[in-house]
């Protein structure tokens, strides 16, 4: 609820808190554990409301993988980073290999997933690299 202007709710944000927050003018890609359209109703009369960017649960996919339910959603990293590239003024050219590269990322896991019914190995296999990630039988 924090979303929502300070005077529709206790633990909201005041504008200049949320604009200090989101900014009033910089394009926002909001990665939502739910349905996006409750972000968008949260903020709607809010300054960048029309620069927010909401990816979240769509209800996209059937019975497949953990990551693939993800990227079915489009809330998996390559989507979001791919957001972020078209978006960010300046970054549309300059990154257009990555971009290319996230792309084709995202064609081989679903031909993986496909083909052996489950992630990638480097999807499935992957740890955070600084050492805060819990570890087995901790």
């Amino acid at each position: 609820m924090t979303l929502q202007p300070d005077t529709e709710h206790p633990h909201g944000l005041g504008d200049r808190e949320f604009d200090d927050m989101f900014t009033r003018d910089k394009p926002v890609i909001f990665a939502f554990h739910g349905y996006p359209h409750l972000i968008h109703r949260l903020t709607y009369n809010r300054a960048n409301h029309a620069r927010m960017h909401v990816h979240g649960f769509e209800e996209e996919g059937t019975t497949t993988t953990p990551f693939d339910m993800v990227v079915l959603n489009r809330l998996d990293r390559f989507h979001l980073a791919i957001d972020v590239i078209e978006r960010v003024p300046g970054l549309g050219v300059a990154a257009a290999a990555v971009k290319q590269q996230f792309r084709d990322k995202l064609l081989e896991h679903t031909r993986y997933v496909r083909e052996h019914g489950e992630d990638m190995p480097e999807i499935s296999d992957w740890s955070w690299p600084y050492g805060t990630a819990a570890k087995a039988g901790d």
